[in-house]
């Protein structure tokens, strides 16, 4: 329970329908004033806990959340590259700890407020389908989770719209009815991303650098590669009479290459740390088609992927894919919205 109204619905729902609830709130993360972060409030979870009459339970995974979430999160972004850290909170701190803590608690399942769909496929294996509102759909977020965590879990709002759940929250007089959504990273609380990596990398924090075009000419100074990602237009200070973009982040030499919007494309990518949902795996020289996503508000395009060097995979888009970004996630669905699986990407085709 974070706290907020889809965790608190997802809680009243399941008690609806005759389970005994246990509310859990992971504080993953607390703010120097001593606040805690977007996803974690727990005295308005607690207060939820109350109006439900069921048992609660706020329990600290701070320093798990630094070193697993905090913590790779800066390293990607000094080394160029444009991390999910929702999704290696999902897995590796909100998923294990809530499956730790059933089986100390000996309850039967987890549950969350997420906005998708767990199923069981006839092969046996567990997966993420799409929620039935694409504009709240939460299942890229969720692709990198284990067969463990997935047989386990319930998500009471799969087919719910938001102002479903809102209504059901305000029917059931809950006290987050009308609370808004967060819709940051819950741990960057002020000012800019670039800010909270600068404070906590220290001395390790990229300098400043230089501009370059795609011919390797100078154009100008950046702020610091952590200031920027692929496909950003805004903020970069700089005049060139045409609409420019960051088109690639070089670590080695601290630069950052500008080009214009028709340089963004790409025909296919390299993912790394895959993880397989629906199969256990691609079969050698197999190309399976799939649709695939390369960030969290991207519709999705027609791809195949292919077993490459190293375990990684190879995705190969039926049409250029605009402004696909190093340590950002794809994720490969079938036709029926389901998640094959995905992985990071460590490399961009042109």
């Amino acid at each position: 329970m974070s706290g907020g109204v889809d965790s608190a619905v997802a809680a009243y729902i399941l008690k609806s329908e005759g389970y005994d609830v246990i509310g859990v709130t992971l504080r993953v993360w607390q703010s120097e004033d001593g606040s805690d972060g977007r996803c974690c409030d727990i005295d308005d979870a607690r207060l939820v806990a109350y109006k439900l009459g069921i048992a609660y339970y706020p329990i600290n995974c701070t320093l798990d959340f630094r070193s697993k979430v905090v913590e790779p999160f800066t390293e990607d972004y000094i080394a160029g590259r444009t991390p999910n850290p929702c999704i290696l909170c999902n897995r590796y701190v909100k998923l294990e700890k809530m499956l730790y803590y059933k089986n100390v608690l000996g309850a039967d399942f987890i549950a969350t407020g997420h906005y998708a769909n767990v199923v069981r496929l006839e092969n046996g294996r567990y997966t993420v389908k799409k929620a039935l509102h694409a504009d709240k759909d939460q299942a890229y977020m969720l692709y990198d989770l284990t067969q463990e965590q997935l047989g386990a879990t319930l998500m009471p709002l799969g087919n719910l719209s938001k102002s479903e759940v809102r209504r059901i929250a305000e029917e059931a007089e809950l006290p987050v009815a009308s609370k808004p959504d967060s819709q940051e990273v819950c741990f960057v609380t002020d000012g800019s991303y670039g800010d909270f990596i600068r404070k906590n990398a220290g001395e390790k924090a990229p300098e400043s650098g230089f501009f370059v075009d795609v011919d390797g000419n100078v154009i100008g100074r950046h702020e610091g590669i952590i200031n920027y990602t692929v496909g950003q237009r805004k903020g970069l200070g700089i005049a060139l009479g045409y609409p420019a973009y960051v088109k690639e982040i070089r670590k080695e030499t601290n630069e950052v290459v500008i080009g214009r919007e028709d340089e963004l494309f790409s025909s296919a990518i390299i993912c790394r740390d895959v993880n397989f949902m629906s199969i256990e795996g691609l079969r050698e020289n197999e190309k399976l088609s799939c649709s695939a996503k390369i960030r969290y508000r991207h519709p999705g395009q027609a791809a195949f992927i292919e077993p490459a060097d190293g375990g990684t995979v190879k995705v190969t888009f039926k049409e250029p894919v605009r402004a696909a970004a190093p340590g950002q996630s794809a994720v490969f669905y079938d036709g029926e919205g389901c998640v094959i699986g995905g992985g990071v990407i460590s490399a961009v085709l042109r």
